[in-house]
């Protein structure tokens, strides 16, 4: 079981919707609660599970608010990475001195949405949520985060990011997300994405993209558009041969207009051809769609490389 993306304190629609609500004070004690109740729902910001409750798709037996549980509202610094703590909110994230430490997902913090949005949704509940438009999701990806899972027994485990998301591991009873594990790669990263409107809004496609210098290689994921964040493997690959990574990281602007077709192309492919062999046109929707993703990784890369 993983946390929801709500809140225990939204004491005015939470009891009636539940028979117990417990506020454990640390992680062990919230994973001993959940063991005890199994039919509970771990709740961190408000932002999905009140939207559940209130449309009668989720019914709880019982609560278990993570909100004060001080240890994982904060972050520390642990072999070269960030160990970041599930409950940060978004707000917390967007502020400059997170976004001095992972600007891309300092950024995708700031998108998240109007500030009631970014004060109470949490970074774990944005992972365990797992809804194809959340912004954290293709930066965690392209940075190739890996989860802490607490347990109980004083349990701890490791989980690549990708892994929860593609559902190749699922959270076991009485599991959370305790904290995210991301490397500090001392390089640009940039997240950007594409909203129905303007202002804030949900993404109709997103994209992250990392500079790694020491392993000379670019990390890219487009967000929204599929049930989980993609990673164009070959476009990474193929892109990082035309970089000058000795000197300014120069590269052609042709070969940044082929990097955002390539990206496109492998996240929003052609249909499948028909019995004659003929390849249909894409419908009108979805070859917008693949202009827009060709835009993101463009823009992105060219940020990074600027």
């Amino acid at each position: 079981m993983g946390q929801w993306e709500g809140a225990a304190g939204l004491t005015t629609q939470a009891p009636r919707a539940a028979q117990a609500v417990t506020l454990p004070a640390s992680l062990d004690e919230a994973v001993a609660a959940l063991a005890a109740m199994p039919a509970a729902v771990p709740v961190a910001g408000g932002t999905d599970l009140m939207v559940a409750v209130n449309s009668g798709q989720l019914r709880p037996a019982a609560l278990v608010g993570l909100g004060r549980i001080s240890e994982i509202r904060g972050w520390q610094y642990q072999d070269g990475h960030a160990l970041l703590g599930a409950g940060l909110t978004h707000a917390r994230m967007g502020r400059p001195d997170f976004a001095a430490l992972i600007p891309a997902l300092a950024a995708a913090a700031r998108a998240a949405g109007p500030p009631h949005i970014r004060n109470a949704g949490t970074l774990g509940g944005n992972i365990v949520s797992a809804a194809p438009t959340g912004d954290a999701l293709p930066v965690l990806a392209a940075l190739e985060a890996t989860l802490v899972v607490a347990g109980p027994g004083g349990a701890r485990r490791e989980v690549p990011v990708s892994h929860l998301l593609a559902g190749v591991e699922m959270l076991r009873g009485g599991e959370l997300v305790g904290y995210v594990r991301v490397p500090l790669l001392h390089a640009p990263q940039v997240f950007l994405k594409a909203t129905g409107r303007t202002g804030p809004g949900r993404a109709t496609a997103s994209v992250a993209l990392v500079l790694d210098p020491a392993r000379r290689g670019v990390r890219c994921a487009v967000g929204a558009i599929a049930p989980m964040p993609l990673r164009p493997l070959e476009a990474e690959r193929w892109v990082a041969q035309f970089i000058d990574w000795d000197n300014d990281r120069a590269i052609a602007p042709e070969v940044l207009t082929a990097f955002g077709e390539y990206v496109a192309t492998a996240c929003v492919p052609d249909a499948e051809p028909a019995q004659d062999g003929t390849v249909p046109p894409l419908p009108p929707a979805v070859l917008h769609l693949r202009r827009t993703v060709a835009a993101l990784a463009r823009r992105a890369l060219g940020r990074a490389l600027s």
